[in-house]
């Protein structure tokens, strides 16, 4: 994992020579203009305007909407754009984004308005995905470019993308095939027009030939500038996912309120604990509630010394922390049946400033209802009365503390506002418990915790329970009863396959779940060839869309086959050949991504609400918002508050959080990053039809089903 983030004195520089904005002094004088910072996406109701809208969502970047397919919307015009505030000239957003390079009628009004305000205040316009036309700077693909499928394809950054908005990218940009029925991406690859500005910042092969075509790139023309993108997306796409950060950047110069960095944590659940295991012939687990009275013989799975040694080797040679999350009876019982001895225990003990540690509580008790695990599935108990049977306070208050007070005694570097309850229970589990557990808020303020994990498959918005905030947690679909490669393809195949195959239905009854299996998989090579490449790519999906909520796995994983690890090295590997050494994984506990939401949920509040105000007049950027809200901001390195350092460096620039109490944050600008000027009066680019937009089949996150332990 490359880890050492590069700054150099350069990257602000090359940035603005990229974007061609003015160098020189910052404009302080009275006519600068105020460029607020806020994005104007005017869509069309398709994919690509989506994913931009959905990047900038992501990162608590303010824009303003207009749907052009929507009867009643706003009309594009200089009154909508610009206005005065203070006797000084105010843009109302610093960048435009259109569906296309062109989406209105031949002679609208609305794109003269457009044109006009871009040359005026020097505000650069994207094309979201438009056809290879002149217009937009490019050939018609009929002469000698290519238009259709690059599934599969390979594309790369230039030498000018890199210089420029894309230098967070090693280079490679891959496009998805992830099925050879479905068509996922469409391209237009052509080259620059005859006597055309046109910088590419991405290309790929053009088909048959040993020339390269254009994906995306910058055109300047008649004093505006495009960034002009010839490929279909969704958010939801890699080769989105890779460029979108770039797309903001090159819209924005760098200078815009939000941030986006890319997170990956994994929590190693049930640890001294053992799992029980999977049979293959009776399709359920022994000794778990999904075998009833008493079938099959439990066949536990437990991590054993040689597999902590390999944790803290992959953990060394990959530069990551696994979160270790505990049971400690799994320890004191195993001592109590094997003559005090617990080797794994002593060597995890030997071995705990290599881990970070949390509280699992200390015999994964159930902490919901009282459950009746004779029937499948199991049912809440009942009072006389009809009323739901609650696992009391006091049992909550053992659970958590027993395990905390074990942790400490034997020196587990705990934070101890941290929680994870066995299967996450205790909180409303749907069908069968519907509401928290109403003694869980009291034994977590007994008990001082402050971050308590849940399962984002059901409880995925962050919530408080009592004194606690939730921190959401991504089950991967490496099953807590697998240690071996074929355990886990074989329940995977009942879980995935319909009846008629031998599987469970659940499928059949549950169309959402899309990871559902045509024919089972294959029990010696499905696990590498299906199930790894698939949980690799919903993972790294995660980690490259801004979201920090934490993966969980179990000890089991670690164990026997170790089947975690190839899905681990997939994300690590992979992102690591994508990024460049600025750009690396942030790996946090999680008491600090449950911060790291909190602060997003408050700031993402304020700015719908419109009580967050940013602008920028020459290198000076303004910035309000509620006391108590924090704000969170992409400046270029260098960038001052209050004559100290902004933020921390990622990805070429620095971002961070601001505490607020209300007052307006003055920022300074390094000086080589000067505020757009007046561009240069020119002609008013031609108007055309509508370029052809051929979307492909919509491609979304997968919904795996999760047997939570």
């Amino acid at each position: 994992m490359k880890r050492t983030i590069r700054t150099t004195a350069v990257t602000v520089g090359a940035l603005i020579a990229a974007l061609g904005l003015p160098s020189g002094a910052a404009q302080a004088d009275s006519t600068a203009p105020r460029i607020d910072l806020r994005i104007l996406v005017v869509s069309d109701g398709g994919p690509a305007t989506d994913a931009i809208a959905a990047e900038l969502d992501a990162a608590g970047t303010p824009y303003t909407e207009v749907d052009l397919t929507r009867s009643g919307r706003p009309t594009i015009d200089a009154a909508f754009l610009a206005d005065t505030v203070d006797g000084r000239p105010r843009a109302k957003y610093q960048a435009v984004v259109l569906p296309n390079d062109n989406p209105f009628a031949s002679g609208s009004a609305e794109m003269a308005a457009l044109t006009s305000y871009e040359r005026t205040y020097a505000v650069p316009q994207v094309d979201a995905y438009t056809y290879a036309r002149p217009e937009a700077g490019l050939q018609y693909p009929v002469a000698g470019g290519y238009s259709g499928s690059i599934d599969g394809v390979q594309a790369q950054v230039t030498a000018a993308g890199k210089a420029g908005p894309f230098g967070y990218l090693d280079g490679a940009v891959p496009f998805e095939d992830n099925s050879p029925s479905v068509g996922e991406s469409y391209a237009y690859l052509s080259s620059p027009a005859a006597g055309a500005d046109f910088t590419p910042f991405v290309q790929a092969p053009i088909p048959g030939t040993s020339k390269q075509g254009s994906l995306v790139g910058e055109y300047r023309h008649d004093g505006r500038r495009e960034l002009v993108v010839t490929f279909v997306y969704n958010q939801y796409q890699q080769q989105f996912r890779l460029l979108a950060r770039g797309i903001v950047e090159w819209m924005t110069g760098g200078v815009h309120l939000g941030a986006a960095r890319n997170y990956f944590a994994v929590h190693v659940d049930d640890v001294f604990a053992a799992d029980d295991r999977w049979d293959t012939q009776l399709n359920c687990t022994p000794g778990d509630v999904d075998c009833t009275n008493g079938a099959g013989t439990p066949s536990p799975i437990r991590m054993n010394p040689s597999d902590v040694d390999y944790a803290t080797s992959w953990q060394s040679s990959h530069h990551f922390t696994l979160d270790l999350v505990y049971n400690g009876a799994g320890s004191v019982d195993q001592r109590e049946d094997n003559n005090g001895v617990d080797q794994l225990a002593d060597k995890l003990i030997a071995d705990r400033n290599q881990f970070r540690w949390v509280n699992h509580t200390y015999t994964h008790a159930f902490l919901g209802c009282e459950q009746n695990t004779t029937v499948v599935p199991w049912t809440c108990e009942t009072n006389a009365d009809g009323s739901t049977k609650w696992v009391g306070r006091s049992t909550i208050d053992y659970e958590i503390a027993t395990n905390r007070a074990w942790g400490q005694v034997n020196g587990l570097p705990l934070q101890t506002d941290e929680l994870v309850t066995g299967e996450h229970s205790g909180l409303k589990l749907l069908p069968q418990q519907p509401d928290d557990n109403p003694n869980l808020a009291p034994a977590l303020a007994d008990n001082g915790i402050d971050w308590l994990a849940s399962d984002n498959s059901r409880d995925h918005e962050q919530r408080k329970v009592g004194p606690a905030t939730t921190v959401s947690r991504y089950p991967m679909n490496v099953f807590y009863n697998a240690g071996r490669a074929a355990e886990q393809v074989d329940e995977y195949n009942w879980i995935y396959t319909g009846r008629a195959q031998g599987g469970s239905g659940i499928c059949e009854d549950n169309p959402a779940t899309t990871t559902c299996l045509a024919a089972p998989l294959n029990t010696t090579t499905g696990y590498g060839d299906y199930i790894v490449p698939l949980e690799t790519r919903i993972a790294l999906g995660h980690v490259l869309s801004n979201d920090p909520k934490p993966h969980f796995i179990h000890q089991s994983n670690l164990a026997e086959d170790r089947i975690a690890y190839p899905v681990l090295n997939g994300v690590l590997d992979g992102y690591d050949a994508l990024f460049a050494d600025n750009t690396p994984l942030v790996n946090l506990r999680m008491r600090d991504i449950g911060t790291e939401l909190q602060r997003r949920a408050a700031w993402k509040a304020a700015v719908n609400a419109g009580q967050v105000t940013g602008y920028r007049v020459g290198d000076a950027v303004t910035v309000q918002a509620p006391d108590g809200v924090a704000v969170t901001a992409t400046l270029p390195t260098g960038t001052t508050l209050g004559g100290d350092a902004f933020g921390s460096a990622y990805a070429g620039e620095a971002s961070g959080w601001t505490a607020s109490s209300g007052s307006a944050l003055a920022f300074t600008l390094p000086s080589s990053t000067t505020a757009p000027a007046a561009a240069a009066a020119g002609k008013a680019p031609a108007t055309g039809p509508a370029p052809h937009a051929k979307v492909p089949a919509g491609v979304t996150e997968q919904v795996p089903y999760s047997p939570d332990n």
